[in-house]
């Protein structure tokens, strides 16, 4: 049995999951305060919120962690639940995407640990820890764009690439004729609402469609469907975004989002060495578009098999594997 822990924030971390447990051989129980999925059979081990009501004080221990607020039932309750699930299962290996508090947990209970690694400046203390303590770091991008990180959390990192709930699924050829601009955004933050009508007003040649993947009056087909028809994908650069982006292999203009350690910032900075997409670090000016979405469809689609070859589950599938059996990851 594998562990596999899952925040709540955003739909990102949910979908990779899904991908991998279901390239796994062995089974997943997932772990988190989001409800269960349809889409995962196996165990599901259901967390309080941490952060409700909200708690006052010094939530970081003086900055060696991101949450740990004190005397907090949910925090305290969420742990002595993963504390005796371990006890109980004796799973083979532990997951975590993404918690520093989760990784040091699992790793002083004596499980080999698995962080799902983020882009940004992981310098903190309390990612040192989670990095530290990890058996192996799964990156969900290419080794072509590696982040600066010390030698010796790169030798224990396995870049299997981007990887998405659409992988595998034939893609279409992009029609020459069309005009859509498809603005694909989640719940990783709000929905630049004013900027979205500015844009479209600049580019009267072009038809926007709203689509918010993380939303379930949007299926996934739908979603796809709306990928596969857009001559170009507006986005913001969050891991899950990105990866459905290169996996319907669609030009794209690519946004960095304000992001803790400046994550998005980091994404658009290897889409733009790799010359994957049109990365931006802020949403530009109303006049600009025009010209962005041009110089968007100009770049060969096709290069994002570079980002998404449609097997990062499974290469992160094997990381899992190799730590479960005992065996030396990446």
């Amino acid at each position: 049995m594998i562990g596999y822990y899952v925040h709540h924030q955003g739909s990102g971390h949910l979908h990779r999951m899904l991908s991998i447990a279901a390239a796994l051989d062995l089974p997943v129980t997932g772990i988190s305060s989001l409800a269960r999925p349809l889409e995962h059979s196996g165990p599901w081990l259901q967390l309080p919120r941490d952060d409700q009501p909200r708690p006052d004080g010094d939530v970081t221990a003086h900055g060696a962690l991101h949450w740990a607020p004190l005397g907090h039932n949910g925090f305290r309750d969420r742990m002595q639940r993963i504390a005796t699930w371990v006890t109980d299962v004796r799973p083979r290996a532990l997951v975590v995407d993404v918690s520093a508090e989760v990784a040091a947990l699992g790793r002083l209970l004596g499980v080999p640990v698995v962080v799902m690694a983020m882009r940004g400046d992981r310098s903190d203390r309390p990612h040192r820890l989670a990095y530290d303590v990890a058996e192996a770091l799964v990156a969900p991008w290419p080794a072509a764009a590696p982040e600066p990180w010390p030698r010796e959390v790169l030798s224990r990192t396995a870049h299997v690439g981007a990887l998405s709930r659409f992988d595998g699924r034939p893609v279409a050829p992009a029609d020459p004729g069309s005009r859509t601009v498809l603005c694909l955004w989640g719940g990783g933050g709000p929905v630049p609402s004013a900027q979205l009508s500015a844009a479209r007003e600049a580019t009267p040649g072009w038809r926007w469609v709203f689509a918010d993947g993380s939303r379930d009056e949007r299926s996934g087909d739908e979603v796809w469907r709306l990928l596969q028809e857009a001559a170009v994908v507006v986005c913001h650069a969050g891991q899950n975004a990105v990866a459905e982006v290169a996996a319907a292999q669609r030009p794209a203009v690519v946004i960095a989002q304000p992001r803790p350690f400046d994550e998005q910032q980091a994404t658009v900075a290897a889409l733009r060495t790799l010359d994957l997409a049109v990365a931006l670090d802020d949403w530009p000016q109303p006049h600009d578009w025009p010209d962005l979405l041009a110089r968007a469809t100009a770049l060969p689609a096709e290069k994002w098999l570079l980002w998404n070859d449609g097997r990062g589950a499974a290469r992160a599938a094997e990381v899992l594997e190799r730590v479960a059996h005992g065996e030396a990851a990446p």
